[in-house]
């Protein structure tokens, strides 16, 4: 066991839900989302078979996340208790979180622990990112982030700064940067697609009617379509890409809308995911979609001119994004 993983072992389990104290001084709330009473789950039977992944191994899976320990780095891939982690990780695919593990806001759908970081960033996040990424032998990174909402600019050049750093050391490796809002300031969205970034992401997460109470009040469905149609605007050389949960009470028609509004904002890649309830104090599982059912999401969107729409029970934002543009549903059929 290395040095890092015996000092993680040792710490104290926080339960979900609590209020913490972070190793740099302020206040966070584990899993995003405080313990309530009346948190019981809406039952929706077994979880089927095709909801259960692979336990995490391999020799490339242990490498990445030594390195992620050395480096000091977040991951997606474990705040959101992402189930294909070892799928990714041994395929040399990661999803690194910059700007620290605590975001201000507070989605109901989400894991990752919530607070007010004070301006607090780490300086040397750049060049470790893009350090580890070499070491890591990447040939595709997706940067993700918390939301910022208490620094000016929302992180934006701290983000770009990540993304040039990378491309500096590691020309060769793809970036992705599914990004927050930003509060809906475009010049910050600029900040980041002018960085050299290859894929441009911001997640809608769910259907209009939806997005609250699924998403935090700071968020909206139009905010996310005004973001990613300006990326898209200011650099037509870039792929844009989003997003969105099933399983929380949207109707076919509602995704069909969905989909539609993304089109016209020029959105070039979709992915659609069963959403699966991290803790008891998050949203519940209104239903398990069939893998047969996502088949037929994929292909109504392929018809509506999505360059690829990545669909299946286990998919998530980030999930295998080096083989998207092989336009086979990144080998999840035949």
């Amino acid at each position: 066991m290395s040095e890092s993983d015996k000092e993680l072992r040792e710490r104290p389990l926080i339960p979900s839900g609590s209020k913490y104290k972070t190793d740099v001084g302020f206040t966070a709330i584990k899993n995003g989302v405080k313990g309530r009473k009346s948190s019981a789950p809406v039952v929706v039977g077994q979880k089927p078979a095709w909801l259960r992944a692979k336990l995490p191994a391999g020799e490339k899976f242990s490498a990445v996340r030594k390195t992620v320990r050395d480096k000091r780095l977040s991951t997606v891939c474990e705040e959101s208790m992402c189930p294909n982690i070892g799928e990714c990780w041994n395929a040399g695919t990661a999803t690194i979180m910059v700007m620290g593990s605590v975001c201000t806001r507070a989605c109901r759908f989400c894991a990752v622990d919530t607070g007010n970081p004070k301006g607090w960033l780490d300086a040397e996040e750049p060049m470790n990112t893009a350090r580890a990424v070499e070491l890591m032998d990447l040939k595709y990174v997706v940067l993700t982030s918390v939301d910022r909402d208490d620094l000016k600019d929302g992180g934006a050049a701290h983000y770009a700064a990540c993304i040039r750093a990378i491309k500096e050391l590691r020309p060769q490796t793809a970036v992705e940067a599914l990004t927050p809002d930003f509060n809906g300031n475009l010049k910050d969205v600029e900040t980041v697609v002018d960085s050299g970034l290859d894929v441009f992401a911001q997640n809608v997460e769910t259907v209009r009617r939806l997005t609250h109470p699924v998403r935090d009040p700071r968020a909206s469905y139009e905010q996310t379509l005004a973001v990613l149609a300006h990326a898209k605007k200011h650099n037509i050389n870039i792929l844009t890409k989003t997003s969105l949960m099933l399983g929380l009470g949207e109707t076919d028609a509602e995704v069909d809308e969905a989909m539609d509004d993304l089109r016209a904002v020029g959105v070039d890649i979709l992915t659609f995911g069963q959403y699966l309830r991290p803790t008891p104090n998050h949203l519940a599982i209104e239903r398990y979609v069939s893998p047969a059912e996502f088949d037929a999401l994929r292909q109504r969107g392929l018809a509506r001119g999505f360059v690829e729409v990545v669909a299946g029970p286990l998919v998530r934002s980030s999930y295998r994004a080096d083989q998207v543009l092989l336009k086979n549903n990144v080998g999840l059929t035949a």
